[in-house]
């Protein structure tokens, strides 16, 4: 299927790796023009060599990149300094440590709402009304499958991410952008073979005595696939939201999780 984006620019926040990095590859197998994000500038430059050699790349698909932290003040500045306006917005960062709600201070649920909700809507606030104006935009923020279904140990992104949950829901059901073809979905993701997935199952490992193989087998049991998913398959749902078939899908929140959660709703 030809998804009607090529040529559109996107930008993809922590696209050096996991889930942000298999974003940037399904867009970029579409032909579209893409500024990666993420703080490391050596993961940065191996994720554009590995986009560049992708053979479904169109060869005039442009492949940019900016290291910076896009939670700051700052590191947006640098983004927009590089290319200041979009077509498609992937907002991405990475989600809060586990622990005890206890032990959290405010300065550790600042952080987390800054990264996981003020974020997200401050990229939406900056490319949203030109979007609206030019009669197409697309904006898909990864969050969580916990936003479905809380987990205890992960109350810092429970909470900052449906706070933009419930952001979202408002924001992209006003008429001025869901009549100008300006849709706002989340995606969230279960349990997906990723080095974030890889180090909670070690820490897992280790606390348990047993080995990770056994860890992560038993993890496995718990999903309905008997997997985890890819970062390529999770890239081409995003895509897909990203689509001009996709133009009817707004303020959603799309589980890819396996089959995990036990809900109807």
């Amino acid at each position: 299927m030809d998804l009607g984006i090529a040529g559109k620019w996107a930008l993809v926040c922590g696209a050096s790796k996991g889930l942000g990095f298999g974003c940037a590859q399904a867009l970029v197998r579409e032909g579209v023009h893409v500024v990666l994000v993420a703080r490391g500038e050596d993961a940065l430059n191996a994720a554009v060599e590995k986009l560049l050699a992708e053979p479904s790349r169109p060869a005039d698909t442009a492949v940019q990149h900016v290291a910076a932290d896009i939670t700051t003040v700052e590191g947006r500045a640098k983004v927009f300094a590089k290319r200041s306006d979009f077509d498609i917005v992937i907002t991405n960062a990475g989600g809060p440590p586990p622990g005890d709600f206890r032990s959290w201070d405010r300065d550790a649920w600042i952080k987390a709402v800054d990264a996981n909700m003020l974020t997200p809507i401050e990229l939406i606030k900056a490319c949203v009304d030109n979007m609206a104006a030019r009669g197409f935009g697309r904006i898909v923020n990864i969050t969580s499958s916990a936003v479905k279904a809380p987990i205890d140990i992960l109350g810092l992104s429970n909470g900052a991410r449906s706070g933009l949950t419930g952001f979202v829901a408002g924001l992209a059901r006003t008429s001025k952008l869901a009549s100008a073809n300006v849709t706002i979905n989340n995606l969230l993701p279960g349990a997906f073979d990723t080095d974030r997935l890889k180090g909670t199952m070690a820490g897992a490992a280790q606390k348990s005595g047993k080995p990770i193989e056994e860890v992560m087998e038993a993890r496995k049991g718990t999903i309905p696939a008997k997997r985890f998913g890819t970062p390529e398959e999770f890239g081409a749902a995003c895509a897909f939201l990203c689509s001009q078939q996709a133009g009817y899908i707004t303020g959603q929140n799309i589980l890819t999780d396996g089959g995990a959660y036990p809900g109807t709703y």
